[in-house]
């Protein structure tokens, strides 16, 4: 099983076709949007209400910096990871969903790299109130570990288990059962 390619692999252990396996993952996908959407639209807000409180045109020049920056970094992070709905209502029934799945793909793992360093931004911001020089100690250590959570476990994960056989998946009822 671990020679065949994941379209007859999803064909055998699910009995999806391609077509189902795309609708599914596209699912998946926007499941996985909904939470990253939120989050990163509180930043956002949260940001750009900032702008507006009386103490801030006491931020430091480097506070601004990274005000700014972080803001920015924010708003594309949001713009990526709302982006696979504008490209599905362009691309509607026009028989392009393996498209819109990779493609949102690609924007999600893009969005979520900004979210990181937009959230390691706005903490850095924050704790420079408190911290002072400590603040960017503090957000370096923020980034690793939610590198770590993000990208760096999965990514050993996927490496550990690529060339192994694959199990067919148990399907939702199995699985309901075994929580």
């Amino acid at each position: 099983m671990a020679q065949i390619d994941h379209a007859e692999w999803n064909h055998i252990a699910r009995g999806e076709t391609e077509l189902q396996s795309d609708d599914r993952h596209f699912t998946e996908l926007l499941q996985e949007l909904r939470v990253a959407q939120t989050g990163v639209q509180i930043l956002f807000a949260f940001l750009l209400g900032l702008a507006f409180t009386p103490r801030f045109p006491d931020l430091s020049p480097g506070q601004q910096t990274v005000y700014l920056t972080t803001l920015v970094l924010s708003a594309v992070s949001a713009a990526l990871l709302i982006a696979p709905v504008g490209y599905h209502r362009i691309v509607f029934r026009q028989r392009l969903r393996p498209q819109l799945v990779t493609t949102g793909h690609r924007y999600a793992i893009a969005g979520l790299i900004l979210l990181l360093l937009a959230l390691v931004g706005a903490v850095q911001l924050a704790a420079s109130f408190v911290l002072e020089a400590w603040a960017s100690l503090l957000a370096a250590a923020l980034a690793g570990l939610f590198a770590t959570l993000w990208f760096i476990i999965p990514l050993v994960h996927r490496r550990q288990h690529q060339h192994q056989p694959s199990q067919p998946d148990p399907g939702p009822s199995a699985k309901s059962r075994s929580l």
